[in-house]
């Protein structure tokens, strides 16, 4: 009897220890079934606030310099201008997906990193809704918040009707102001946008008739192109503003301080991502340019 009691005493033990280890097993296989956690790299300011308003930041392992916006992406590592990227920063980040832009480059890097097999999605926001709504749903899909990137959507359409119903209300029946933007990095490099710009899109979105015309693309500032363009408003970034030594250092670029508006010194400035972006804050920006356009 007592034989018995101890081999079952040890029997039950050994039970009990097998199915304790087979228990401690059971994450170590879970976590070997699941497929690798996600390594994104993201080039171009708007992409990386999309991830962010996704709530999929925690994939986030590289970002470009244009990706200010929110504070937490400056923290990462950076894997430098989005037009001059080097295929080995890119790849010492190890990244399991990069979200680029259409600015992203140059083309050689593109191919080597598509010679390295590494997994890319060009999303191009064409300095429109339609390519913010398309390129959130599609983000969403590729980092698993599909769900997420459609509540996005929905939701930057809605906040979007209700800008555009802002701007109507605030031009009224006025005629749109001619507002010339000006990129200036300095006095030394200062160019204006004509057509197919995103400072054009956002000159029209906010109510606003763009001064320089039919010219497209961005083209140097000349006293000539700054008295026949006779903008009433100057639209620049706040960064370039502050670049140019603030309004009066704007002003002494070729032709300003003879215009309309730098005789009035109407001049109004915000942020570059916010204003050029068009990621996820594209209403806000709608709506703070026309605020802005009016009471300048």
């Amino acid at each position: 009897m007592h034989g018995l009691l101890n081999g079952r005493a040890w029997s039950g033990s050994a039970r009990r220890r097998r199915i304790l280890l087979a228990a401690l097993a059971l994450p170590a296989a879970s976590l070997r079934a699941q497929p690798p956690r996600q390594r994104i790299v993201t080039v171009g300011g708007a992409l990386t606030e999309i991830v962010y308003a996704l709530g999929a930041e925690a994939a986030l392992v590289g970002v470009d310099t244009t990706s200010l916006y929110p504070a937490a992406a400056q923290r990462l590592p950076s894997v430098g201008y989005a037009r001059a990227l080097s295929a080995e920063g890119v790849l010492s980040l190890a990244p399991t997906l990069l979200l680029h832009s259409q600015e992203a480059g140059p083309p050689a890097v593109l191919s080597q990193l598509a010679a390295a097999r590494l997994p890319m999605e060009r999303l191009d926001l064409d300095h429109r809704i339609e390519g913010l709504l398309a390129a959130a749903r599609r983000v969403g899909r590729l980092t698993g918040h599909a769900d997420a990137g459609e509540r996005l959507a929905t939701r930057l359409e809605a906040e979007f009707g209700q800008a555009l119903s802002r701007v109507a209300a605030r031009r009224g029946g006025a005629a749109p102001p001619r507002v010339l933007f000006v990129l200036s990095h300095s006095l030394a490099q200062v160019r204006i946008a004509g057509r197919d710009t995103a400072a054009d899109a956002m000159i029209g979105l906010a109510g606003g008739r763009n001064a320089l015309g039919d010219a497209t693309g961005y083209k140097p500032l000349s006293p000539e192109a700054a008295i026949a363009a006779a903008p009433e408003v100057i639209l620049c970034t706040e960064q370039g503003l502050q670049a140019a030594g603030g309004i009066d250092g704007l002003l002494q670029a070729p032709g300003l301080a003879a215009t309309p508006a730098g005789r009035a010194r109407r001049v109004v400035a915000m942020d570059a991502l916010l204003l050029l972006g068009f990621g996820p804050r594209l209403p806000q920006a709608v709506a703070t340019l026309a605020d802005r356009l009016v009471g300048s």
